[in-house]
C-alpha cells in the first residue's frame, strides 16, 4: 500500500512515520508514505495556499488550485484508488472501513486546515470525507496519521504475531477484553485463574464473555440492542 498524504505543514508528520511499527513497515517495503507540501504546488507569491472566505467571516480557507495541481500530479504518475479528506463533517472513521480500505493499493489523504478547503475541492477531486470524531482539531494531520497507522497495521507482514490485529477492539463489534502479563501477583492483585489454566477453549469462552460484558458497560451502541 502507498499513502501519499498532502498537507500545508509536513513536519507535523514526519516524526509519526520515523517511529515503532510504522517505521518499520516502512524499512520493510510493506508500505510507503509520502508527505507533500502544498505550498510546493502554489503559483502564489510568498508560497500561499489559503485566502479569505467569499461572503466574509472568520478564518482562512485552502484555495482549489494548489489541491488540484498537486492530486493531479500524482494522479499522473499512477492509478489511485481513493482520495480521502480529513474533515471534521466526514464519515465517522471506523475498523470497517479501516480493514476495507487496508486492501487498497494506493490512496490519498488530503489534509484540512484553517477553516476547511474551497468546497470545490470536496464536489470534484474528493472520492470520500472521513472525520476521527465529532471534535474540530487545528489540521488534519493527526486526523491522517491516526487513519494511515490504523491501516497499515492490518498490512501482511507489519505485525509480528498477525492475529494480534483479528483480536483487536471493533473487528467484531466487541470491544476488546482485559489483558495481564506477569507477574500473575502483584500487591495481592491476581490474575483471573482460567488464563493460567492452558485450557484454550475456556479461556476463549472467558475472554468472549468480558468482551460481551465490556461492550455492554462502556459501548452498548455496538450491540445493536
Amino acid at each position: 500500500m502507498r499513502i501519499d498524504i498532502i498537507t500545508c505543514v509536513p513536519n507535523l508528520l514526519e516524526s509519526y512515520f520515523a517511529h515503532s511499527i510504522l517505521k518499520r513497515a516502512i524499512e520493510k517495503k510493506l508500505t510507503e508514505v509520502h508527505l507533500h507540501d502544498l505550498r510546493d504546488y502554489t503559483t502564489y507569491k510568498h508560497r500561499q495556499v489559503d485566502d479569505y472566505s467569499f461572503g466574509g467571516g472568520a478564518g482562512m480557507v485552502l484555495m482549489v488550485e494548489p489541491i488540484d495541481r498537486c492530486i493531479q500530479k500524482l494522479k499522473e504518475e499512477r492509478d489511485y484508488d481513493a482520495v480521502i479528506y480529513m474533515t471534521p463533517d466526514g464519515e465517522r472513521f471506523n475498523q470497517k472501513l479501516a480493514n476495507r480500505f487496508s486492501m487498497l493499493t494506493n490512496i490519498i489523504i488530503l489534509c484540512g486546515h484553517y477553516k476547511g478547503v474551497d468546497d470545490r475541492v470536496r464536489q470534484h477531486l474528493i472520492t470520500h470525507e472521513w472525520s476521527i470524531g465529532d471534535y474540530v482539531l487545528s489540521g488534519g494531520e493527526l486526523a491522517a496519521a491516526v487513519v494511515s497507522d490504523a491501516l497499515i497495521r492490518l498490512l501482511p507482514g507489519v505485525l509480528s504475531d498477525e492475529t494480534s490485529a483479528l483480536s483487536d477492539s471493533f473487528q467484531d463489534d466487541l470491544l476488546a477484553p482485559p489483558v495481564y502479563t506477569r507477574p500473575a501477583e502483584y500487591n495481592g492483585w491476581k490474575v483471573p485463574e482460567v488464563l493460567l489454566s492452558g485450557h484454550e477453549a475456556n479461556i476463549q469462552k472467558w475472554r468472549y464473555e468480558q468482551s460481551l460484558e465490556r461492550t455492554r458497560e462502556r459501548r452498548p451502541d455496538l450491540l445493536g440492542g
